[in-house]
């Protein structure tokens, strides 16, 4: 054995050793063993740091996203890495006098949900500041309606129920109005519509009233095409959904519009979001509203521009090069976890519920509480990418990965079974499914309601693509899906080898990160132009929209949503953001 093998054994022991210590119990474990092509040096992950090398609960700085070097796959991957870790950072005094994380500081602002007016409010964060979360995260299309796929994964946006009109009802065969009465689901597990005298409907068109102005548009020519519409009613707790010709579609199980996800520990998950001051600023130099053709900066000059208008404003920047930046993030209470320090925590407003009613909370009001961090999207522009970088990261006590292979660093394909033994936030034990089917859903604002019989309660999840690729298809022509996952394997065992034992950021691994080929907008070729690890879910925030199997079908991503001109509609909230003056 050479010197060189020696040194390579050494190395697998060490990070085998070292994400052993790391488990803290945890039943998610990270394969030792990838294929080692696409991989982030010691020495890189350690001059992150300020002080040059990695320390406990040490400061990172953020990655200079305008140098970006735009080089698949690795160079996207390690950028998302980098920018999680400068996002957890504890914030140092220049952070507006330190404390929390500095996602938590004053260099971002804290988005509100849409006010009556469809606008959105910025809020700089502050010392003391406390994030107000809501209970409900939606995963929006084109339209800003939801998302969903049908059973031959044809995707369709949903318009939600019609608030004026009740009963439900749609045009029959003959042109009459038909109110539906019941639902009912025959021994092949159909929905059959029953009208007040207990005759089965057979709807031919939906009611034009019911259907909204802008969804009857013809597409631009040339532009991608824009998912079908369906209607949705709920019937005696049933959701049903009708196309425009009033047909029944079938919609994947485990998908559904406005619905909301409870821990095992009882605890429902809560959001928030923010963006940096860039983007703060970026938005602000708009004035009312965002003009069209505007793009998020990727250059030296845009992003000079940006800061010269702050400047103007009395405002610098701390970490400028980082361009324009939002995170989504996923929490619960740390109420019932039996190790609360092994989570990122802060104290946040949340709503409060009666939860009397096993089949009905109302909401009640907010209070203050301790809650731990379970998932972050970290989203940002970078050099040749103004469509943005996507990447997710989850907490390793949140789900079971459903099965999955990868290529080992002998050069073969390691498979690994879906196993749930073990201890999980969103998922009980040895649980054998079914999984990630709703149990509970938004009703209005105030109130959370069951989906009869089965009462308010914990859901089983499990994490279907594992590291963002699905086992059916290929992320990008050029790899296969194990060669996908041992890439995101393998920077996430580079990265936290490094860490130091004892940082809670260890407790968290990136389950993937997307992009478009050469920042490509529009869509010409969607399947082939968005790279990378292009199946990416985050069990917390896309739940219910996974799909139903390690397969592509049914699968929604970052670029479902977030598809757009190759302007700033790809993000959904900044041009609903008001500007700070």
């Amino acid at each position: 054995m050479t010197t060189s093998d020696i040194r390579a054994v050494l190395f697998k022991m060490r990070i085998v050793l070292i994400l052993a210590g790391m488990s803290n119990g945890y039943a998610q474990t990270v394969p030792p063993d990838p294929d080692v092509g696409c991989s982030v040096s010691t020495a890189t992950v350690n001059s992150w740091f300020k002080s040059g090398t990695a320390a406990l609960d040490g400061v990172v700085n953020p990655a200079n996203s305008v140098s970006f070097p735009n080089a698949p796959n690795c160079s996207f991957y390690e950028w998302s890495y980098h920018m999680f870790l400068w996002l957890t950072s504890l914030s140092p005094a220049i952070y507006g006098g330190g404390g929390g994380r500095i996602f938590e500081s004053s260099a971002f602002f804290d988005v509100s949900p849409k006010d009556a007016s469809g606008k959105r409010t910025l809020t700089a964060h502050s010392s003391g500041f406390v994030n107000k979360f809501s209970t409900f995260a939606k995963q929006v299309g084109p339209n800003n309606l939801s998302l969903v796929f049908d059973k031959q994964g044809r995707m369709f946006q949903v318009q939600p129920p019609p608030k004026r009109i009740a009963p439900p009802f749609v045009l029959s065969a003959s042109g009459r109005r038909t109110e539906i009465s019941h639902v009912r689901i025959d021994e092949n597990g159909n929905k059959i519509l029953i009208d007040r005298a207990g005759a089965t409907i057979q709807p031919r068109l939906l009611p034009p009233e019911v259907r909204r102005p802008e969804l009857r548009a013809l597409p631009t020519p040339g532009a991608r095409p824009t998912p079908g519409v369906l209607q949705k009613f709920i019937i005696g707790g049933i959701p049903i959904f009708l196309d425009s010709a009033g047909n029944l579609i079938d919609v994947e199980q485990g998908q559904a519009d406005a619905s909301v996800l409870i821990a095992q520990n009882g605890s429902l998950i809560y959001f928030g979001i923010a963006v940096n001051e860039v983007m703060a600023y970026f938005r602000t130099m708009q004035g009312a509203s965002v003009p069209s053709g505007v793009m998020f900066p990727t250059t030296q000059g845009e992003l000079n521009s940006i800061t010269t208008f702050a400047s103007a404003h009395a405002k610098t920047f701390v970490d400028p090069e980082a361009l324009a930046f939002e995170i989504k993030t996923s929490w619960i209470e740390t109420t019932g976890i039996p190790n609360p320090n092994d989570y990122i925590t802060m104290t946040a407003d949340i709503p409060t519920y009666d939860k009397t009613d096993p089949l009905k909370w109302v909401k009640t009001g907010h209070t203050s509480a301790k809650v731990a961090l379970v998932g972050m999207h970290v989203v940002g522009s970078a050099a040749g990418h103004p469509e943005m970088i996507w990447a997710t990261f989850e907490h390793i006590g949140n789900t079971p990965n459903d099965a999955y292979s990868y290529r080992n660093s002998g050069g073969g394909t390691t498979p690994i079974a879906q196993d749930t033994s073990g201890s999980w936030l969103f998922c009980a034990a040895n649980s054998s499914g079914p999984f990630n089917i709703p149990h509970q859903f938004l009703s209005g604002d105030d109130i959370v309601a069951a989906s009869p019989p089965t009462p308010i309660g914990p859901d089983n999840i499990i994490r279907h693509k594992a590291w963002g690729a699905a086992s059916d298809v290929a992320p990008n022509p050029l790899k296969t899906t194990p060669a996908s996952n041992s890439e995101i394997i393998n920077i996430n065992n580079n990265v936290r080898s490094v860490l130091i034992n004892g940082d809670v950021r260890r407790n968290y691994i990136m389950t993937g990160s997307t992009w478009l080929i050469a920042g490509a907008f529009p869509f010409t070729s969607f399947n082939t132009t968005q790279v990378g690890t292009s199946k990416l879910n985050n069990s917390t925030m896309e739940t219910f929209t996974q799909g139903s199997s390690p397969q592509a079908s049914g699968t929604m991503n970052c670029f479902s949503c977030h598809a757009a001109a190759k302007t700033t509609n790809v993000s959904h909230i900044f041009n609903d953001l008001k500007p700070l003056f």
